[in-house]
């Protein structure tokens, strides 16, 4: 009786998708497992793949076995996350997603090459990174859930760990590094904000008289590189994954024709179009301007953050005192302290290595000494803002093979590491065991980390 219900499942699912393949080598698409009531497809294979291959990520062995048993444990994950009812904060996506998108573009060379290489529009990318980066989020917080507090660890495991490794399987710790920053923003005279005002004000006048389209306006005009070509097009987003400011006009909008006011950003100043909401969700378009920076501006922003460091150097008040003249909020109340944000073992704390800098400040740190301050340089925010900063570097490590002396915390975080994985490995296999999975003939000749995926009586078949 069960294994009836499961062909009805099974059923239904290919039915439901529309893409029964066809005879022969004429296939549109195809299930290639079932995990549960869940379907892969191969074509979920294949954007995971080209996926990875964007972000310059490394496959480490045959792809069409590794990735679809990479989609299966995270179907088993997100089934778990729905059992405990986890949601995923919007800002959490929205935090990763321009990252995602710089990196796929930086790999690929332009957003132009990006849309052709994986076959989709940016926008169309976006939504589908979105959830991706949703899902990571859920099986990130369904593993923490399941880790719990079972691996909390003694000085004296972690002392037997590093005591039974061999001397040539030591970890090596590559330099690391502390650095506090203060930035100064480049004062821009209010005429050069009042013409890129005028100009808005142009363009919303051309749109809503009809002698102009929006979406050609943006592409001509806007200065959003990641939206402009797609006419402006931002894609869906709820109110929490776009800035307040922004949020706050584009939401209040309700006339797809109507043009919004001017509403400024960090990122510049904007102009909104509606073009269609779904619930809390709606898809914007918009075009951004941002007022030239003179490079008398520039060179007057420098001379003032120049002639702080001088004072800090001659002892007339500390860095640490300066930090409550910069303009970086996030660092301002912590020192100048910079935290690292990076995706690696180093998230959340103010170490960062070499290559998890940004780039212009990797370059000046290298060449600098614990309590050197440097000159004042330019430098580009996330927002594509240009400012000007000067750093101190307060700590550096340099790169060495771990020892318990100087490196308990990230050898610890090695075990933990390690303790955690034997804890999911072992729900992983118990949950395969107890869940209804069936692998395409033509998929399942492979070394999977996870065995039990095929069942007894499949693989007898």
């Amino acid at each position: 009786m069960m294994q009836k219900a499961r062909k009805l499942i099974l059923l239904i699912i290919l039915l439901g998708s529309g893409i029964l393949s066809y005879a022969q080598n004429n296939v549109i698409d195809e299930i290639i497992w079932v995990v549960g009531d869940e379907a892969i497809l191969k074509s979920d294979v294949e954007k995971v793949r080209l996926g990875m291959l964007s972000r310059g990520e490394r496959i480490e062995g045959d792809p069409y076995c590794l990735i679809p048993e990479q989609l299966a444990v995270q179907k088993l994950f997100l089934d778990q996350a729905k059992i405990d009812s986890i949601e995923v904060p919007a800002s959490a996506v929205n935090s990763q997603l321009s990252r995602y998108e710089n990196n796929v573009i930086a790999n690929l060379g332009s957003k132009e090459k990006a849309e052709e290489y994986l076959g989709s529009t940016m926008a169309q990318l976006r939504d589908e990174w979105r959830e991706q980066i949703r899902n990571e989020y859920l099986v990130s917080e369904v593993k923490k859930s399941l880790v719990g507090k079972k691996t909390n660890l003694t000085p004296s495991e972690v002392r037997k760990y590093y005591a039974q490794l061999p001397k040539d399987s030591l970890p090596y710790i590559p330099t690391m590094v502390e650095v506090q920053i203060i930035t100064n923003e480049p004062v821009i005279p209010l005429k050069d904000i009042d013409q890129v005002k005028d100009r808005l004000r142009d363009y919303t006048n051309r749109i809503n008289s009809g002698t102009a389209d929006f979406a050609t306006l943006a592409i001509m005009y806007s200065e959003d590189p990641g939206s402009a070509p797609n006419g402006g097009e931002l894609g869906f987003m709820g109110r929490a994954e776009l800035l307040p400011e922004f949020s706050s006009v584009g939401f209040s909008l309700s006339d797809p024709k109507k043009v919004s006011n001017i509403v400024e950003t960090e990122y510049g100043f904007h102009i909104i179009q509606l073009i269609e909401r779904r619930g809390d969700r709606a898809n914007f378009r918009h075009i951004l301007l941002r007022p030239k920076v003179s490079t008398e501006d520039m060179n007057k922003a420098k001379f003032r953050l120049d002639s702080i460091a001088n004072d800090i150097r001659a002892n007339k008040f500390t860095f640490e005192d300066a930090t409550v003249l910069s303009f970086d909020k996030n660092t301002r109340k912590n020192n100048g302290l910079m935290v690292n944000y990076k995706e690696s073992t180093n998230y959340g704390t103010p170490r960062f290595t070499m290559e998890e800098l940004p780039t212009e400040i990797g370059k000046i740190v290298n060449n600098m000494k614990v309590g050197d301050i440097s000159p004042a340089f330019t430098m580009k925010q996330n927002s594509g803002k240009e400012v000007v900063a000067i750093i101190k570097l307060k700590s550096k490590t340099e790169g060495h093979v771990a020892n318990v002396s100087d490196d308990y915390q990230t050898l610890k975080a090695i075990v933990e590491n390690k303790k955690h994985e034997e804890v999911l490995k072992k729900w992983l296999q118990t949950k395969i065991k107890s869940t209804y999975v069936r692998i395409d003939k033509d998929w399942e000749n492979c070394d999977f980390q996870y065995p039990d995926w095929i069942k007894k009586d499949q693989a007898s078949k």
